[in-house]
């Protein structure tokens, strides 16, 4: 069996701000961007030619931003 990882996710305080360093500074491709409320928002984001993404937002998960430590991005 094969098995692939794809997509991590990363709460984050300030989605805006996180959505630009990944897709302005960093050049991943915004993928999907869907809010549902003030409560929940998810932004997926994808590096060129790679199979895995990340979804940053907040109401994703129940960690609080900020939580995950000691996460390495290779691309």
């Amino acid at each position: 069996m094969n098995w692939m990882l794809e997509v991590v996710v990363v709460p984050v305080s300030d989605v805006e701000r996180a959505k630009a360093f990944y897709a302005e500074r960093l050049g991943f491709n915004v993928d999907l961007d869907h809010s549902g409320g003030d409560e929940f928002r998810v932004v997926q984001l994808t590096p060129p030619g790679s199979a895995c993404s990340i979804a940053i937002g907040m109401g994703i998960v129940d960690t609080p931003p900020g939580s995950v430590q000691g996460l390495h991005l290779v691309v």
